[in-house]
């Protein structure tokens, strides 16, 4: 009896190996985000707006003689926004702002599965001009707020990340609320 109880381990063992084994596909990375947070930039601009409180405020390095040009870095999604302002008048007209706007975001239809475009109105009477791409574009979420007379406000988004788009779904769709909030709050000074 002894002798047949050896046997039983070896026999179990041979058994199970006769599964093929599959392994489980990749997973997306779990994202977890904070409660939408505001604050007020900082005086010193020729706009005031309320950004998000998970962003940090930084000059713009790319073009440092544009003081007015900001980055809302999003430390933790690896995501900036960037700000780019302008003063319509003394040779920078109206046209020639807007055309820059659309054209840099005609750019990404190369790679771009869509592009929608629409119009809206802020609280304070600007008008805003929302471009949202999709695919596996740099920038997912671009803007303009303009009350087309003295004042040109552009943001696009980007990630500095090689995942794909479809992996940043939930954090595009969390900081575009945050962009809209923006556009909704933007007051250009006199």
């Amino acid at each position: 009896m002894r002798k047949y109880l050896l046997y039983i381990p070896m026999a179990l063992g041979l058994a199970a190996c006769g599964e093929s084994y599959l392994p489980k596909p990749p997973g997306y990375n779990r994202i977890d985000l904070p409660a939408h947070q505001f604050q007020h930039l900082q005086e010193g601009y020729p706009y005031q707006l309320e950004y998000s409180a998970h962003s940090q405020v930084e000059a713009d390095s790319f073009n440092v003689e544009e003081d007015e040009w900001i980055n809302l870095h999003y430390v933790d999604f690896g995501a900036k926004v960037h700000l780019t302002y302008k003063r319509i008048g003394d040779g920078v007209s109206f046209r020639k702002l807007s055309s820059d706007a659309f054209q840099l975001t005609a750019k990404h239809q190369i790679k771009a599965y869509g592009i929608q475009e629409s119009v809206a109105v802020t609280p304070e009477g600007y008008t805003g001009v929302i471009a949202e791409l999709t695919g596996e574009v740099p920038t997912q979420f671009q803007f303009f707020v303009t009350d087309s007379t003295k004042n040109f406000l552009r943001g696009a988004l980007y990630f500095n990340t090689a995942m794909k788009n479809d992996s940043l779904a939930p954090v595009i769709e969390y900081i575009k609320v945050d962009m809209a909030h923006l556009m909704n709050s933007v007051k250009f000074q006199e």
